[in-house]
């Protein structure tokens, strides 16, 4: 029998959900979105039976649903996933896991309380880049990674001016919450080290202006940008690992540049994508490499995958279903976005208070 899901959000991301759990065998059952008429155009495009205005009048009229997935402004991440969770259902929620730590720790004990998976769209985790780079990691080619450095850089990437993006009660932040797929995945490669003190900066400079707008997002508004428009920081961990980290939406650099380099202790690796024009995956440039000495020689290897334009995005999402029904493990877990949210509150205090900040 297969896992009966509904979507619940009607936003771009639903193409790569929806396209995921089929991939896995799910059937898409309903999208709810407050806005009901976009929660019913979106379920004609996708092809989906059911459309509500109401995630309680979905999971009332639905029953036999196994699992929602959560493509919402930040601020309701955690709240609709405890809903979710005490309704019985499975969550997979969009990324950041909430707009803070204590949410996420909210989201995690509802979950264990009810016996459910909880899982968040670090997609960057499912790239065939990634899980080449990853098996590398676990059979030893690497050996302990020292030190990383996790980079999604934009020089025009602000993602409208006005919307929830841009306001920090929505989102709870900028380009340090919203770009923090490459942090999560230096830290997934590390074997996610606990965090010792986080010391960083957030720069608020371009943020008001139009000239470094993207070509994603959402539509201007009359809300507020009172976001940082790029964060830099370093990580330091209990087991003596360190990690270096830049985001950025508007920041004047060459171009686009999304990136995890590291130094292990038996070889080094670089995963990277370059865009031609920023926001714009079809311009993009995918490159895996490792780092040894062999023989008194420098040897760096490129790693040949295959292509994955949308950067692991629908493969993400299959992961979730496969998880439920017990055909592959978890990409990621509660505790680990837990730890992910601890480091980026604290670069957050520490860009406040001019001090390293405890974890």
């Amino acid at each position: 029998m297969s896992i009966k899901v509904g979507v619940i959000g009607a936003g771009g991301m639903a193409q790569y959900h929806i396209a995921g759990f089929k991939q896995a065998g799910a059937e898409i059952v309903a999208i709810a979105d407050l806005n009901e008429t976009a929660a019913r155009a979106a379920a004609k495009l996708y092809g989906v039976e059911k459309a509500y205005g109401s995630i309680e009048t979905m999971f009332e009229e639905l029953p036999e649903l196994d699992a929602v997935t959560i493509i919402v402004p930040n601020k309701f991440h955690a709240p609709l996933a405890i809903q979710a969770l005490e309704a019985g259902k499975h969550v997979f929620c969009e990324k950041p896991p909430a707009i803070d730590a204590a949410g996420v720790q909210q989201m995690k004990d509802a979950a264990e309380k009810a016996g459910k998976t909880l899982m968040f769209n670090f997609n960057n985790r499912a790239r065939p880049e990634s899980f080449a780079m990853k098996a590398y990691a676990e059979d030893g080619t690497i050996g302990r990674i020292n030190s990383a450095q996790a980079k999604w850089i934009r020089r025009t990437g602000i993602p409208g001016f006005g919307g929830w993006f841009t306001n920090k009660d929505l989102a709870g932040g900028g380009p340090l919450i919203d770009l923090l797929h490459m942090v999560d995945l230096a830290m997934y490669l590390m074997d996610y080290p606990e965090p010792a003190y986080v010391l960083g900066q957030t720069f608020s400079d371009f943020i008001d202006d139009k000239n470094f707008k993207g070509p994603w997002g959402i539509p201007d508004s009359g809300g507020p940008t009172n976001v940082e428009a790029a964060a830099h920081g370093f990580v330091t961990f209990k087991s003596g690992q360190t990690l270096n980290l830049q985001v950025s939406w508007a920041e004047l650099v060459k171009r686009e540049e999304v990136s995890v380099v590291f130094q292990g202790t038996d070889a080094g690796g670089k995963i990277e994508r370059l865009f031609g024009t920023d926001g714009l995956d079809e311009t993009s440039i995918d490159s895996c490499e490792l780092y040894t000495q062999e023989g008194g020689n420098s040897v760096n290897r490129s790693i040949v995958t295959e292509a994955c334009e949308d950067m692991g995005r629908s493969r993400s999402a299959a992961n979730f279903i496969y998880t439920i029904v017990g055909e592959e493990k978890p990409l990621n877990t509660p505790d680990q976005a837990l730890s992910l949210m601890k480091v980026i509150d604290a670069l957050y205090e520490s860009a406040k208070s001019g001090k390293p900040v405890a974890c």
